[in-house]
């Protein structure tokens, strides 16, 4: 099938766009004639050739050729210095040559039958239909190789002057035929800054409920990829598509619920509105504290109000309250990204955050004991610095003299933990005396007594700080004699 050729470049234009692809992937042109040399066509395509006309340095390269995984194998054998083919059974060959990735696809259609979790895929026949099976035009672009030479059936070039996404067909068939897309629809809203087109956008609100047949861990990839955007403002672009299109309520319900009604009976700041805030200064926050993209601060940062709609009550006045939506958001956030099988370590750790997120506002000016202050470090562990950020992120009063107060309040809690870690090695939490230390002692075997004395001691460690060897052993001993056991009275551990 010849390749129609939609693109509005003139001749000098094209020879530009040739130069510019050539300079990006030099090997590329290498490998094309390789194929070239065997009677096959060979194409860099998709996000390789949007990334380059963008001014974005393409990573990985994507090809894409009439060649069959098997013939893909044997051309490059003695080419490429490594080859994997860890995605050959969806045609798919890896392979590496110097510093540069390659991955090199033979043309294909891939669809989802009406209930199935899993796409169908085919080999295509030409590049025309490979490009007409994309998820948008952006995506839809060619560079025939070893010439460079553009391809652009469907307007891609335009699209991304214009900064739109359009699907090459009709949005609700694409949509239909791989839902997924409706998802890369709000990441790539996210990570390009992009506009959904109209009728794309409508397309993604009638066939939300066609990701129902798409699997958890697929959506999570494409959240993950959304909500790690480095386009400034970008998460929050794409999570407000996903609710304003409707689908969120098939993937992040508890997101849209946040919109709580607000009338002469209910008065309070939107919710929603609030959690975009604070994500977008979390992420605002990442450099501050060394964070890098972080993906359980950014979950953590817009899951963390979602307790309130099971919550809220009325108080006295119009008023309204929303006692432990922490707790209750922490169970929700937990249960949502379980569904959506995100690794365990990032479920437990951005529930954790979420219960954590309100722990701060009783630290008033100030008023904390050291003894409040070692706990909310231990409560926090190794997700205290996510917390710092998350609660300085979670300040979105336009009150300029409160939102001064939260900060000054929050700079005198870091000092103070700051002060006793440098002292008492925070970082550590542990009891004076180990669980060897305290078998000796209490003359004892090892069993849930000493679990028990463990937790006493790490109790007053907690409480007074250090005790030293010698204190901690008299309270052991102290202890174990109110407990009514029956000790030898052995001496001070040695340090």
């Amino acid at each position: 099938m010849p390749v129609p050729d939609s693109t509005p470049l003139s001749p000098q234009q094209r020879r530009a766009a040739a130069r510019l692809l050539s300079a990006a992937a030099p090997a590329a042109g290498e490998l094309g004639a390789r194929f070239a040399s065997q009677g096959h066509e060979l194409a860099l395509v998709g996000g390789t050739v949007r990334d380059v006309f963008l001014g974005r340095h393409p990573g990985d390269l994507d090809l894409t050729t009439d060649a069959p995984p098997g013939r893909i194998l044997e051309i490059v054998r003695g080419w490429a210095d490594h080859v994997w083919t860890i995605g050959i059974e969806f045609g798919t060959v890896g392979m590496r040559k110097g510093s540069e990735v390659f991955e090199i696809t033979t043309y294909r259609s891939e669809q989802y039958q009406h209930g199935s979790r899993k796409p169908g895929v085919a080999y295509g026949e030409s590049l025309a239909a490979d490009l007409a099976r994309r998820d948008f035009t952006v995506n839809a672009m060619a560079a025939r190789l070893p010439g460079y030479e553009l391809v652009d059936p469907f307007g891609g070039t335009a699209d991304l002057k214009d900064r739109v996404l359009r699907t090459p067909g009709p949005p609700e068939v694409s949509f239909s035929d791989d839902p997924l897309r409706i998802l890369r629809a709000a990441r790539f809203t996210a990570q390009l800054g992009f506009t959904v087109a109209p009728g794309a956008r409508a397309a993604m609100t009638e066939l939300a409920p066609r990701l129902s047949i798409v699997s958890a861990e697929r959506i999570s990839a494409e959240l993950s990829k959304l909500m790690l955007a480095g386009l400034p403002g970008g998460p929050r672009r794409g999570i407000a598509l996903l609710v304003d299109t409707g689908v969120a309520d098939q993937v992040l319900p508890e997101v849209p619920k946040l919109r709580l009604e607000m009338d002469e009976h209910f008065r309070h700041k939107d919710v929603y509105l609030h959690s975009l805030t604070v994500l977008d200064q979390a992420i605002g926050l990442e450099d501050r504290y060394q964070l890098g993209p972080d993906l359980v601060l950014r979950l953590a940062a817009l899951l963390h109000d979602i307790g309130k709609p099971k919550t809220r009550t009325r108080l006295p006045g119009g008023r309204v309250a929303f006692h432990h939506h922490d707790v209750k958001g922490a169970k929700l956030a937990r249960a949502r990204l379980a569904a959506l099988r995100f690794p365990k370590d990032v479920v437990a750790d951005v529930s954790r955050l979420v219960e954590l997120h309100l722990r701060f506002h009783g630290y008033g000016t100030g008023e904390w004991t050291d003894s409040a202050v070692r706990r909310y470090v231990r409560d926090a562990g190794p997700l205290l610095t996510r917390l710092h950020a998350l609660t300085r992120a979670d300040c979105t009063t336009r009150n300029a003299a409160k939102a001064q107060r939260l900060a000054r309040a929050y700079d005198s809690l870091e000092e103070r933990i700051a002060v006793l870690a440098e002292r008492e090695e925070l970082a550590s939490f542990r009891p004076d005396l180990d669980g060897d230390e305290i078998m000796r002692i209490l003359g004892i075997r090892p069993g849930p007594l000493v679990g028990r004395a463990r937790d006493y001691l790490l109790e007053l460690r907690l409480e007074h700080g250090p005790l030293g060897p010698e204190r901690a052993t008299q309270e052991l001993l102290d202890w174990a004699a109110a407990e009514g056991l029956d000790v030898p009275g052995e001496p001070p551990a040695e340090t």
